[in-house]
């Protein structure tokens, strides 16, 4: 089906992003899955491309751009060659941007968003804790004033950019007795003593991301590190959490839709028993079922899109778009793998790192069931 939300301008940035995957990443995905990191080259080389300030008004280097189209764009193209460079570039250039560009002062403003936009600064967010996964209420990460610091205490772990950030947005709680309404957001920035990061984690997939624990021990924070009002982080995070749940929607769809249209074209090459794999019945059938949930799916993202674009996107499509998008992802790549036979198998052929890729959409950005639990509350239920 022909998409209709993107106009010329879309159409020509996505050229542009295109081609920057083309000639900066691809030919080095295999040393960013050996350092499990890209490295801070590519970063720079984004930031020379505008493309990591989308998000971040004009006076502080970046682009102004109010439009969320055109950051989806950048994100289906960077899913289409991995998960991970989606995944980790819109840590930093969706999801903490607001962050910083909506809470931050002045003072911070000025601080970190030129670096943020040339890639110098590079940042992640931390919310997920050893013990919690994603009940964000009940954070064990404290923060107690002295004078005007703050002492910072606890870990955080499955931080994406975690291992390479500059700056982490920590959430942080600081009044105990308030339980889900005193949470704090800090930044919490590479150096301040205390801070340590522990080993890159080993993961069954995106092993061109870093993805780290995070260990705060009496680690002094400064008033002017404070993002936004005290006793305010949850109510930030929730807000925000739209705009990382329809981005990961976005990657996830795009992200299975590449690997489709790859087996498509293998299924017609592929021969067994004479003719073509993709000619048996069953195969014809399967992919007619596997295209056709995409587009569907597909044209429900460029709908909750559109709403973003209008600012009325909620938190209910947003976690619908999310774990839909998951689910239909891990189908289709599934099913992929089983097309290609052996060699789906195989890690040096994209559809088997494509599947290991995508399992940890169904858990990251608030798991499968926390997503089903807030529609299911809307319902009334």
């Amino acid at each position: 089906m022909q998409r209709t939300i993107f106009d010329s301008d879309h159409e020509a940035f996505r050229e542009s992003c295109r081609t920057f995957v083309d000639r900066h990443l691809r030919p080095h995905q295999e040393k960013h899955i050996a350092n499990h990191e890209f490295g801070r080259e590519m970063w720079l080389e984004m930031g020379k491309q505008e493309l990591l300030g989308l998000k971040i008004p004009v006076e502080y280097g970046g682009s102004g751009v109010e439009d969320p189209r055109f950051l989806m764009v950048l994100a289906e193209e960077l899913a289409k060659l991995a998960f991970a460079y989606a995944s980790c570039v819109g840590i930093h250039a969706d999801c903490v941007a607001p962050y910083l560009v909506d809470l931050g002062t002045a003072e911070q403003k000025r601080r970190w968003l030129p670096k943020f936009c040339t890639g110098e600064l590079l940042t992640g967010i931390a919310m997920t804790e050893p013990s919690g996964g994603s009940d964000l209420a009940n954070l064990k990460t404290t923060a107690v004033r002295n004078g005007n610091d703050w002492i910072l205490n606890g870990s955080k772990t499955f931080i994406t950019n975690g291992y390479s950030a500059d700056l982490i947005v920590v959430a942080a709680r600081t009044s105990p007795e308030r339980k889900a309404h005193g949470i704090t957001l800090f930044a919490v920035e590479n150096g301040m003593p205390g801070f340590e990061r522990g080993r890159k984690l080993d993961k069954i997939g995106q092993p061109e991301s870093d993805t780290a624990e995070l260990f705060f021990a009496d680690v002094r924070i400064g008033a002017d590190n404070v993002i936004g009002e005290v006793d305010r982080g949850f109510i930030y995070l929730m807000e925000r959490l739209v705009t990382e749940r329809i981005g990961a929607a976005v990657s996830n769809i795009a992200h299975a839709r590449q690997i489709l249209d790859e087996t498509i074209d293998y299924v017609k090459e592929r021969r067994a028993f004479g003719q073509p794999v993709g000619s048996f019945q069953a195969n014809k059938h399967r992919l007619a079922e596997l295209v056709t949930r995409c587009e569907v799916t597909q044209a429900f993202i460029d709908a909750c899109v559109l709403q973003q674009v209008d600012g009325v996107l909620d938190a209910v499509d947003a976690a619908k778009a999310k774990w839909w998008t998951a689910e239909v992802q891990n189908e289709v790549l599934d099913a992929c793998v089983q097309l290609w036979g052996g060699y789906g198998y195989m890690n040096e052929y994209r559809v088997a790192r494509a599947w290991s890729d995508a399992r940890v959409t169904r858990i990251w950005a608030g798991s499968d069931e926390i997503m089903k639990e807030l529609i299911g509350r809307d319902l009334g239920l």
